[in-house]
């Protein structure tokens, strides 16, 4: 390569390999297998399904209003835009991003894309998506104060405007309300894994929604504006760990609720049921003991379990490291089981339990 490229290797190399890892997370958008990216971009970059579904979502809440992306780095968001509108706009304080967004957006009509810091508004009348940077150096950034541009500045100076912020899975909620944001905050999951969280100003919110979780593999949303009438009962056939976007915001009651199930403990996440909900991957309930390695271990046993899923929830000594717990029980069975540990009361009633488990899938 350095013989035919000279000093164009390393770009050239490091193009190929971003191309690659931009494969499975881009791919369902189309020519992103020709795009430049840098490193960080790429790594910011939302999946193109999450992508597309926060472009749809702004589309149907504000049909006819011009969407200004005022960070669009290597322009992902931009494209999932351009798939449902024409009426877009792409800005970025950074020239090289700017430059690949231009080349990777290169067949998307009527685009237009200007150099221009999104702390200093260049569009009036829009709808403003916004992506702060939230790495440098190598490092995440968890703090909103810290993102580039800072979350505080960028709600300050779009106020009153309807605008999406795209922030990190993590954020701290009550952080994001002492900066006086009023609108909904959303959780995203994508092949059971949490993606990102999103700020919605009230005017793209939905109605008495604050809370909402979007499980993007089942098409399937949840807000705080449903029912949480969720029972605290003792195990039944069924134990469903809800999906991370659920757990995130802070729904699992209203989950719960929506498909008949029930809590096992009014603090932990985990919620169990008699049946199954549809597509739902559960853990049905095989044996109930009181957790201790030597008692899980005699259990497993006895059941011939040589492969184990460990699920935990409120027992620290294990959370701290079920890949150990796995090891210290010496599985040599044949079957593959699950495990469910957590604590079950609360003060000086708490007692950790373990489900020994069969999953469904």
């Amino acid at each position: 390569m350095r013989g035919r490229f000279g000093d164009r290797t390393p770009a050239l190399a490091e193009t190929t390999l971003l191309r690659r890892r931009a494969s499975a997370k881009l791919a369902e958008l189309p020519g992103t297998s020709q795009w430049l990216f840098t490193d960080e971009a790429l790594q910011q970059a939302s999946a193109a399904p999450v992508a597309r579904h926060r472009a749809q979502r702004i589309t149907a809440a504000a049909p006819h209003a011009v969407v200004h992306d005022v960070t669009c780095s290597v322009g992902t968001e931009l494209a999932a835009l351009s798939e449902v509108t024409d009426r877009v706009l792409g800005s970025d304080l950074d020239p090289v991003r700017l430059a690949m967004a231009r080349h990777n957006l290169g067949g998307a009509a009527l685009l237009c894309l200007a150099q221009a810091d999104a702390l200093t508004p260049v569009s009036r009348d829009t709808v403003v998506l916004a992506d702060p940077g939230r790495r440098g150096g190598g490092r995440r950034r968890f703090d909103p104060a810290g993102y580039e541009p800072a979350l505080d500045r960028l709600l300050d100076v779009y106020a009153g405007r309807d605008i999406v912020v795209k922030t990190a899975p993590g954020i701290d909620f009550e952080k994001v309300g002492m900066l006086g944001f009023q609108g909904e905050i959303e959780v995203t999951s994508w092949q059971a894994s949490v993606r990102e969280a999103c700020l919605w100003s009230p005017g793209l919110s939905g109605p008495g929604v604050r809370r909402r979780a979007v499980i993007l593999d089942r098409d399937e949303q949840v807000t705080d504006a449903e029912p949480d009438d969720c029972d605290v009962r003792p195990v039944g056939r069924w134990i469903v760990d809800p999906d991370g976007a659920v757990v995130r915001a802070g729904l699992v009651r209203q989950y719960g609720a929506r498909h008949g199930l029930w809590q096992l403990d009014p603090d932990i996440a985990y919620l169990s049921g008699d049946e199954l909900p549809d597509g739902v991957r559960g853990f049905e309930v095989l044996e109930e003991l009181a957790y201790s390695e030597k008692r899980l271990r005699q259990a497993l046993a006895a059941l011939d379990c040589g492969a184990l899923e460990i699920l935990v929830r409120g027992v620290r000594e294990v959370q701290a490291d079920p890949d150990g717990l796995r090891r210290r029980l010496r599985l040599r069975g044949q079957r593959a089981l699950s495990v469910v540990i957590t604590r079950i009361g609360t003060g000086a009633a708490a007692r950790p339990i373990a489900f020994v488990c069969r999953p469904s899938r």
